[in-house]
């Protein structure tokens, strides 16, 4: 019987493990994994309802989703891509529901669902688990005839000395802002915003989040995965400009005459355009105005509503840091791809040495990319170890 090494006890190793049994019975697979329980990411992803994949619907192309890895990606997701990974955790129990914004959960709301399929499926197939298990050397594993890394980010130690590794970087955090003023608007949400550091091309957009520390919300971790090494090369210190309704100078200098027509006697401060929140809006009215703040439409000059414009689509920070958002992280960077065959995701350099999951230098944006990454990748090892393993067989 041909003997497995599953290196790392989270999603895309649970998942390459089971599929793995599920193509090639007579594989005898063990799952590694270092700390004392299994799965521990997956259970506070998503806000522990696990948003397990997307349904990709608004995504015209795959670099849009994924800063690095896509063109890897394109070629895999024609043998098992979201719609694949969709039937597959409906065959195996786990009935998903669809989101308006293409986020797909499991209708439980609940990753525990996802936890107990994996760990009810890894029974079933008799996949042996050893936790408190740390592999510090791939001599560990001489026992196995075949070993797939898929420990979610680099492993800090030198089993993979030989391998080249893009260097690992954190991805998908929130920003440090120092301006205590801002933070005064802790939970207050603008919807539909652009995130944009100045002078580049990397932006965000969705939801930004105002916390007690400067900026959260999908725009925000957009925007920081796609430009990790950038902001990670400069010490989290950068401008970025906010446009807090993406909408252009045009369209919002006309909303303000609008408002400035309809209502000349209001107070600026009491007439928000775009239905941006209260709060948000008398903060940008104070810091862009000072004391004129409390004037009327009628009073302002033409001066004035050109600099609401400009703080309504090109507003100023400076970050100060990065911060950790909630208890998930993804990390940028891993094994260079072009040092993994393309098709099986096998090492180039050590024969049936296959990598998986995060561990690969490919992330992507929240939303559920990532895990998509993870069930792809993990198929991929799974099907190239049962060819291989097929092969030996009948050769």
């Amino acid at each position: 019987m041909p003997k497995v090494a599953v290196v790392g006890g989270g999603a895309a190793g649970f998942f390459l493990a089971i599929t793995l049994k599920e193509i090639c019975p007579q594989a005898g697979v063990t799952i590694f994994e270092k700390s004392h329980r299994v799965l521990a990411k997956v259970a506070v992803s998503g806000g522990g309802r696990c948003n397990c994949t997307n349904s990709f619907e608004d995504v015209g192309d795959l670099s849009e989703v994924y800063p690095r890895g896509h063109r890897l990606l394109k070629r895999l997701f024609r043998t098992f891509g979201p719609r694949d990974a969709y039937a597959w955790f409906e065959r195996h129990g786990v009935r998903l529901v669809t989101q308006d914004d293409h986020c797909v959960f499991p209708a439980s709301q609940d990753a525990r669902t996802i936890i107990d399929c994996f760990e009810t499926e890894a029974r079933r197939h008799d996949i042996s688990i050893a936790t408190e298990t740390r592999i510090d050397t791939l001599s560990q594993l001489d026992a196995f005839e075949y070993i797939a890394v898929t420990t979610g980010g680099m492993p800090r130690n030198s089993f993979l000395a030989d391998v080249p590794i893009v260097k690992p970087l954190p991805s998908l955090f929130t920003f440090a802002i120092d301006d205590a003023q801002l933070h005064s608007l802790m939970g207050t949400v603008a919807e539909h915003a652009t995130a944009t550091i100045a002078g580049t091309r990397h932006k965000g957009e969705g939801a930004l989040l105002i916390t007690h520390w400067g900026m959260s919300g999908p725009c925000i971790l957009k925007l920081s995965s796609r430009a990790a090494r950038l902001l990670a090369d400069h010490d989290y210190r950068m401008a970025m400009t906010v446009n807090w309704m993406s909408s252009n100078d045009t369209d919002t200098q006309e909303e303000l005459q609008r408002i400035a027509t309809q209502h000349p006697k209001k107070q600026v401060t009491n007439t928000p355009p775009f239905e941006m929140p209260g709060r948000l809006w008398n903060y940008l009215v104070e810091k862009t105005l000072g004391e004129r703040m409390q004037n009327r439409w009628q009073n302002l000059s033409c001066k004035e509503v050109n600099r609401l414009v400009n703080v309504l689509c090109n507003d100023t920070y400076e970050t100060a840091g990065r911060t950790v958002f909630k208890d998930e992280f993804v990390t940028c960077g891993g094994v260079d791809l072009a040092a993994v065959n393309p098709q099986t995701l096998e090492c180039k350099t050590r024969q049936r040495l296959y990598f998986a999951g995060e561990v690969l230098d490919i992330d992507g944006i929240t939303g559920g990319f990532n895990f998509q990454a993870a069930w792809t990748t993990a198929h991929t090892v799974a099907q190239a170890i049962a060819n291989d393993i097929k092969s030996l067989k009948t050769s």
